[in-house]
């Protein structure tokens, strides 16, 4: 029978691993050990908060790079990207372009941000949109707010105003992605939703609509009226703020 025993430590002392054999036979450098040290405890006392995006993804590289100083590769990373939220959000090719990011560091900063997509959508599926409204913002701009490129999502909600599915419906460029409203419709038919809100970005960050998004919005509206589906709502996301279609009007 396999036994585990519990880590205690979530930011182990990597050289207290003995699966990774020391580089070149030595031991990670004594004031390396000692900056990291400090961040774990930083962090551990008072969490993000209290430390400025290049050192919170410092924490981050402390895995993928057990030995060296990864103080100027976060730093790169975050010149290069802007904050730690477009870091880990940037394209895999993109990040690998700085020197320093291979597939290791590639995939630590996937993985991460992989946890925090999951880790929003928890916090809205299966929840009353209403009572919930501030976390599905957040879930949006988590999950789509630095994309580089457009993509546009559907939530389905049932007769209670439920989330039953969030689903990409489509991929564009940087300031356009195809949307078909027959295509919304039928699979709102198919997961038996009552309701709809729709969710696109804008890469630029300015989340002010087109005209092609008011009309698209308005064509899906048209399509669902007849089979008695309401769009409830349209959100456009951009870096730092959000507008909804309901409450700027635009469903006149």
């Amino acid at each position: 029978m396999t036994h585990f025993a519990e880590n205690r430590s979530l930011f182990p002392d990597i050289d207290d691993v003995v699966d990774i054999p020391p580089i070149g036979g030595a031991r990670t450098p004594s004031y390396l050990r000692d900056h990291r040290k400090r961040l774990r405890e930083r962090f551990m006392a008072g969490g993000a908060h209290a430390m400025p995006d290049y050192e919170l993804l410092e924490l981050v590289l402390f895995r993928a790079i057990p030995r060296q100083d990864v103080k100027p590769l976060a730093r790169d990373l975050i010149d290069t990207f802007g904050d730690f939220n477009r870091v880990l959000s940037a394209p895999i090719t993109q990040l690998m372009r700085t020197k320093g990011v291979g597939d290791t560091v590639a995939l630590e900063l996937k993985v991460v941000e992989a946890a925090a997509h999951r880790l929003a959508r928890a916090r809205v599926m299966r929840r009353h949109v209403v009572s919930s409204w501030a976390a599905l913002l957040d879930y949006c701009h988590t999950v789509m707010a630095h994309r580089d490129i457009e993509q546009f999502r559907v939530l389905y909600l049932d007769t209670k105003n439920v989330l039953i599915a969030d689903e990409e419906q489509g991929k564009g460029t940087l300031d356009h992605v195809p949307v078909y409203p027959r295509e919304v419709v039928k699979r709102a038919l198919e997961l038996n939703a009552a309701s709809l809100i729709l969710v696109h970005n804008h890469p630029s960050g300015d989340p002010t609509p087109s005209d092609m998004d008011i009309a698209m919005t308005r064509q899906i509206a048209q399509a669902a009226q007849p089979l008695n589906i309401t769009v409830h709502d349209h959100l456009i996301i951009g870096k730092s703020c959000e507008i909804s279609f309901r409450a700027e009007g635009l469903f006149g």
